[in-house]
Parts: structure tokens; sequence; C-alpha cells
């Protein structure tokens, strides 16, 4: 069941899309933003981490510079969708470290799974000898990504 949405104001707002643009921000540049001393902000700030609504500060790496040269989505369909099924599916999943990311679906497929590897071989390799020996995968479909024209980005709030 989804959370109940926090309450949330203009300068929790601002603080919230500074922050998706730039996670290192300083507390001083931060503040500096939202018009509001460094001492109220990084309360704001905490109190915002501890709500949960913050969940964890990342890295964004550059893929080539590490190997990593294709990137694909993987569709899958699952042999039953019942809970045990879906949850041993995404325990296997979990192991897989070419998986970046594993979204469950409505529709014809069941998951869309987000994958990356260093070439073509080990993507087939990915496919034919991890993916496809799931116990719970009855059906795989891929789509290599040819090129990537925007990175993940968060929604920008606006205040009511």
């Amino acid at each position: 069941m989804p959370s109940e949405p926090l309450k949330l104001d203009s300068i929790d707002i601002k603080i919230l899309n500074a922050l998706q643009a730039n996670a290192r921000i300083s507390n001083a540049e931060l503040s500096e933003r939202v018009n509001l001393s460094q001492t109220p902000c990084l309360r704001r700030l905490r109190k915002l981490e501890q709500s949960g609504l913050i969940q964890q500060y990342s890295a964004r790496l550059d893929h080539g510079m590490l190997g990593i040269n294709v990137s694909a989505f993987v569709f899958v369909k699952l042999s039953k969708n019942t809970s045990s099924n879906a949850a041993e599916f995404e325990s296997a999943i979990e192991l897989l470290p070419e998986v970046l990311e594993c979204c469950v679906l409505a529709g014809v497929h069941d998951y869309v799974l987000r994958i990356a590897t260093q070439n073509l071989q080990t993507f087939e390799s990915f496919l034919k000898d991890k993916l496809a020996n799931v116990d719970q995968v009855e059906d795989i479909e891929s789509t290599i990504i040819l090129n990537q024209t925007m990175t993940h980005r968060s929604p920008k709030l606006s205040g009511n």
C-alpha cells in the first residue's frame, strides 16, 4: 500500500529540487539557493531524510569507462504469475549483477529488467546461461539500447 504523501512547503520543494540537480551541494550553497539560513536549512534536510522521502544519495557512473558497452531492456514473462513465483524470481534476479533495475509490469510481460554487460557476447551469455535458467521464467524478449539521450532523473517538483 502506498504511503501517505508528505506535506511539503515551497522551501522543502526547493531543497528537493536542488538536491536532485546536485546531491553533493554544500549546506551553505543549499541554504543560499532556498533563501534560508544554514541551521534551519540543515534541520529541514535532516527531517526530509528521516521521513524516508530522501532514500539515498548516489553517484552516476560512466559505464563506457568501466567497459560496459551494452545496455538492454529485457521483458520477462513468468510461467505462473503467483506471489510465490514472483518472490522466487525477484530473489534470483537480485543475485545477477548485470541487472540494474527490475520493474513489475501490468500487461503482456510480467517484468522489465534493465541490463548492462561488457559486449554482445556477454549479453548473450547472460540471457542463455543465467536468465533463461531461472526456473520461473517462461519467455524472454530483449531490446538493445543503441543510445541513451537522457539520463535518469526525478520529476521536478512544484509547489501547490
